[in-house]
């Protein structure tokens, strides 16, 4: 097959029974460059890049190569004709070496041994694009930026001329970040084509030719990058101004809200997830853990709300400890929680919107009598909340798996905000959410801090963590680097907390 130098998507269209994902959706992407998808969550940029890859089927339009019409009705064509997908959740083996993984459908593997048979190309490729890739280790014992380089050494291997990333960076440190960014400037000297689906604009500024903006499923138009600036791209994604830098007012801090003493809790794998910890959240602050995911945050959350057993130390509510107790007990105590994994520990998809907006609280008045269930007083209660949460939806009896991961998540912070809790356990609230969706969820922290409460603020986003927090933690293999005041520490010192150094 010969190399990649023009692709093209032409007029395509798709549709999920009554939902139009992408229509009449036309772009280009030349050899040496790297073009910036952009858009809201849910405006159809995932779905036409799995289009490309082979994983969806267009029900329209046509994709040529080197002005070629070709079909791709599988990612087994779409990888012999030099097109290469890294998901945003990684396709990896964990108890398998890299070398293991990269030869898994590697159609030049022998069957016997075939990861020592490939070894010596892994180590040809990672030194020609600094991928830095050891063939032998497990991929459990890697950092997200090294699984990440893993799966570029995959798509090289099978030959890809055009390099799909999904939202590469979500989980990388800012060294890590650089370090991806570097490969990809390589990989363009290459002659490779990248195409980047992103959130983060400034990532788009700093590393792409070119940006193609969809919203609902239709391109709204294009730019090259050296002829626009944030704001720019923003208001086309939303149709708005977007406000990026957030002033936080000063409040006064109220009394001690949580207070975490030297607490130690198991992972998964009886391994000690989190060491010692000790911290503590007055009213009126938001109080940040700053960290590569993997580093104990999971663990030390599900200990909080009551997910997890504590091995030692305490953790008090306003002097009471809620250690050991249950996730029911630690929520009646005024600690409201949106969790890190919405779609699994958020809500019940298969559930309707308005049985989702009552969870947690669906047993005690005025939603319940103790017998029965008031839907009269749920219907109400939805139909509110969604109003002052605009979460958008065609109707309260619309079934929760069908809205956009943004309004799913307006829904869970609503629904935990609008109690009044104390302390709110937000864990990676603006995660995958675009720029319209993260700048109101953010408001909604800000918002909650004014009023008196409390915010525990896990997130990998250092903008996040800088532009929110009163204070932050670095976390690092179970244990706090440090904790300080995010605005008056420079970020290159938190992105080296985040790696293990102090």
């Amino acid at each position: 097959m010969p190399r990649i130098k023009t692709l093209r998507m032409e007029g395509i269209t798709k549709s999920f029974s009554t939902v139009t994902a992408n229509k009449d959706v036309s772009f280009h992407v030349h050899a040496g460059e790297t073009l910036g998808l952009l858009g809201e969550n849910g405006a159809g940029k995932t779905t036409l890049m799995n289009i490309l890859y082979g994983l969806y089927q267009p029900d329209s339009g046509h994709i040529l190569i080197n002005n070629k019409p070709v079909v791709i009705r599988n990612s087994r064509d779409s990888m012999h004709l030099g097109i290469g997908m890294v998901h945003q959740h990684f396709m990896l083996v964990q108890n398998h070496t890299v070398g293991e993984n990269i030869a898994l459908g590697y159609s030049e593997s022998p069957f016997v041994f075939p990861a020592r048979a490939v070894r010596k190309k892994i180590r040809e490729f990672s030194a020609q694009y600094g991928l830095k890739t050891d063939p032998d280790k497990k991929v459990w014992q890697l950092s997200a930026g090294e699984q990440q380089r893993v799966e570029i050494v995959k798509t090289l291997f099978h030959g890809a001329d055009v390099l799909i990333l999904d939202e590469p960076t979500s989980v990388l440190t800012p060294r890590e970040t650089d370090e991806l960014f570097d490969i990809l400037r390589r990989m363009k000297q290459e002659g490779h084509a990248v195409i980047l689906i992103s959130h983060k604009l400034e990532e788009i500024l700093t590393i792409c030719n070119r940006a193609v903006v969809l919203r609902r499923g239709e391109v709204i138009g294009s730019a090259d990058i050296k002829d626009v600036r944030k704001k720019d791209l923003a208001r086309m994604m939303v149709g708005r101004d977007v406000v990026f830098s957030f002033s936080r007012k000063p409040v006064k801090k109220g009394p001690v809200i949580l207070n975490v003493t030297g607490i130690t809790v198991r992972g998964d794998r009886n391994e000690t997830a989190v060491d010692r910890v000790s911290f503590d959240i007055h009213g009126g602050e938001i109080f940040g853990i700053a960290g590569v995911s993997g580093n104990g945050q999971k663990e030390l959350v599900e200990a909080v709300t009551g997910l997890r057993k504590v091995e030692s130390g305490t953790i008090e509510v306003e002097d009471l400890d809620i250690a050991n107790t249950s996730a029911r007990f630690v929520h009646d105590r005024g600690v409201g929680h949106v969790p890190e994994e919405r779609m699994k520990f958020g809500i019940i998809p298969n559930l309707f919107l308005f049985d989702n907006a009552v969870l947690k609280q669906h047993h005690a008045r005025p939603f319940s009598n103790l017998l029965f269930l008031d839907y009269r007083h749920i219907r109400s209660y939805s139909r509110k909340l969604v109003e002052d949460f605009q979460v958008s939806t065609p109707s309260i009896d619309s079934r929760i798996k069908a809205l956009s991961g943004g309004n799913i998540q307006k829904l869970i912070l609503g629904r935990e905000i609008s109690r009044q809790p104390k302390l709110l356990v937000a864990s990676h609230p603006t995660y995958g959410l675009d720029v319209g969706a993260t700048e109101y969820i953010r408001n909604q922290l800000l918002s909650l801090r004014e009023k008196g409460g409390g915010v525990l603020l896990i997130s990998e986003d250092l903008e996040e963590i800088i532009e929110l927090c009163d204070r932050t933690a670095v976390m690092f293999e179970g244990k706090i680097m440090g904790i300080l005041d995010p605005r008056k520490t420079d970020i290159g010192k938190i992105g080296l907390m985040m790696a293990g150094s102090s």
